[in-house]
């Protein structure tokens, strides 16, 4: 179905208006749901990271070293925890999740017990770490790390599932103003038909006598357009048969 050029930058600003209506919804999903997720994982791996700290501070206490490694293994198998390590206050590692050691990284980072840190770790990945003191840092410090692939898979899949809706409702809304905007094109190409059967009733494009005078019946801005033509082709020929 063609476009009438009439409506032709008509249907050019809808479908950049709709272009700009999804980009910046898709680019708000993203930007909500990235913060919220990522806000929501490192709440709980400090959650995490707390609930260590009080149960530790017992075996810490009594330098069983065997019960607290068995203590961090358990939680570092929840979904999205890929280290865990526990220092004293000194900096001295008293336990830790990682195989087959240390990474030089963290063992030459700052560990500030409470501070929020972006790792990355060759041969681990990218981590955001968590931590918390135990005993206000008397006792030592719990360190969480986070996959940061995992949090941006579970954003992927949230944004996507957005994504799709939105272009959904984009397709959709695009061929609705196609659809709508043709409607209102047709009686202006009909009332074009009209203007031609009032000069030349036998050209190929102009509109026989039924669908004229359905034209001519229209009680909108068209049909008085019709009757407009009708009425000055009518005082067209009246002047040309006047002597």
């Amino acid at each position: 179905m063609r476009i009438a050029k009439l409506f032709q930058k008509t249907m050019f600003g809808i479908f950049l208006l709709f272009g700009l209506i999804a980009l910046s919804t898709s680019a708000l999903c993203v930007y909500t749901v990235d913060k919220q997720l990522s806000t929501e994982y490192e709440a709980n791996s400090r959650t995490i990271a707390q609930t260590i700290a009080n149960s530790s501070l017992d075996i810490i206490l009594n330098r069983d070293l065997s019960t607290l490694q068995s203590l961090i293994d358990q939680f570092k198998e929840l979904q999205g925890i890929k280290y865990i390590y526990i220092v004293d206050e000194h900096g001295d590692w008293l336990a830790h999740t990682f195989v087959p050691g240390i990474p030089k990284e963290i063992q030459s980072a700052d560990r500030t017990p409470g501070a929020t840190v972006e790792r990355q770790l060759p041969g681990f990945g990218e981590f955001v770490e968590v931590s918390s003191p135990i005993l206000d840092g008397i006792a030592g410090s719990v360190h969480v790390g986070m996959d940061k692939g995992l949090i941006a898979l579970k954003i992927q899949t949230a944004i996507g599932q957005q994504i799709y809706l939105i272009s959904i409702i984009f397709i959709v809304s695009i061929i609705g103003s196609y659809l709508l905007v043709n409607l209102a094109a047709k009686p202006i190409t009909r009332l074009g038909g009209y203007a031609t059967h009032l000069v030349a009733p036998d050209a190929p494009n102009a509109l026989t006598p039924d669908e004229a005078q359905a034209l001519l019946e229209r009680a909108d801005e068209v049909g008085q357009m019709a009757r407009l033509y009708r009425h000055l082709a009518l005082r067209s020929e009246g002047a040309e048969l006047a002597p």
